[in-house]
């Protein structure tokens, strides 16, 4: 198999700092769970994860280079020398990885926004999960390629990246995953899911259905209050009709205009990044201690940086 040379930035060690910064973080973390779970959980779910889809529409790469749980599958597949994914195994695994984002995400509303011992069990679960993953398949296709639930966000928001980044990661690639990493394919990388996915209109792939319905996922998510357990079944079922509802429309557009695959996919991430900041921006700021007034210039800017995202990204599909 002839090896592909990626655009390579590890020769930094600053890059190697921000990995162990990142599992020691991580560490700190779970153990805040359990000794201090209200502040962690506001840290964690008010203050660092609404910055994550604004760090992918600048380049997912910033996030690959450090993210702990490529850390620890890193750690393990880095070491061992294993067949490429098979696309019969690669799009199922992309499918898992869909799943686990659309159960994990409702799921804050009743669980992990207010619990810390259930974030505790589960970041340790996916932290373990990413480390076999490197023991069962080479590199990052064990886990960061294949069955992560943040990888078809990755994909979707990292069409038309600002800036360009490299991989702080891997030097050369045996190609673990055959197609669709965001590491070696870039901004394509959401395309070729699409067309892996072997169905005759992209949209009815994994990836396809998946982005048609992120947008309404998103607004589902956002309508939604936080509540006790035995509220699940209110959130799910609120999520899933705005998810059905965005599927629907997504779907009909898509095929009444016969858009292609790398139109399509533009505008529905565009369009999840204009529905998340809509609802996030204000709730950023305000976790942060700003008003109202600075929510609301933060949002503003948001669409603006998201309105650069998406011409960078026309231009492109349009070459």
């Amino acid at each position: 198999m002839a090896v592909a040379r990626l655009p390579l930035i590890e020769s930094h060690p600053s890059w190697r700092v921000a990995q162990l910064v990142g599992v020691l973080a991580t560490v700190t973390l779970l153990v805040a769970f359990l000794v201090a779970p209200t502040p962690s959980l506001h840290l964690l779910w008010d203050m660092v994860i609404p910055l994550l889809p604004a760090v992918f529409l600048v380049n997912p790469m910033l996030w690959r280079n450090v993210c702990p749980l490529a850390s620890l599958n890193d750690l393990a597949g880095h070491r061992r020398e294993s067949p490429t994914l098979a696309l019969s195994v690669l799009v199922p695994a992309w499918a898992v990885g869909i799943v686990l984002l659309m159960v994990l995400v409702p799921a804050r509303h009743f669980l992990f926004n207010t619990h810390g011992l259930p974030m505790f069990v589960t970041v340790t679960a996916v932290a373990l999960l990413a480390l076999a993953g490197g023991f069962v398949v080479s590199r990052r296709g064990g886990f960061c390629n294949s069955i992560c639930p943040v990888l078809p966000v990755e994909k979707l928001y990292g069409q038309a990246p600002l800036l360009h980044v490299g991989s702080a990661r891997c030097s050369d690639c045996n190609k673990c995953a055959t197609v669709g990493c965001p590491d070696l394919a870039g901004r394509k990388s959401a395309v070729q899911s699409v067309v892996a996915g072997g169905r005759r209109s992209w949209v009815w792939t994994p990836f396809g259905l998946f982005a048609a319905a992120f947008p309404g996922f998103i607004i589902g998510y956002f309508t939604t209050a936080d509540g006790a357990v035995a509220h699940a079944a209110s959130v799910y079922g609120h999520v899933a009709l705005w998810s059905a509802a965005s599927l629907s429309v997504a779907i009909g557009l898509m095929v009444v205009s016969r858009a292609r695959s790398a139109v399509g996919l533009l505008l529905l991430g565009a369009a999840s990044l204009l529905a998340y900041y809509w609802f996030a921006a204000p709730r950023l700021v305000a976790a942060f201690g700003g008003g109202p007034r600075v929510g609301e210039i933060v949002r503003a800017m948001a669409l603006l940086g998201i309105g650069a995202w998406a011409v960078r990204g026309w231009r492109r599909v349009r070459a």
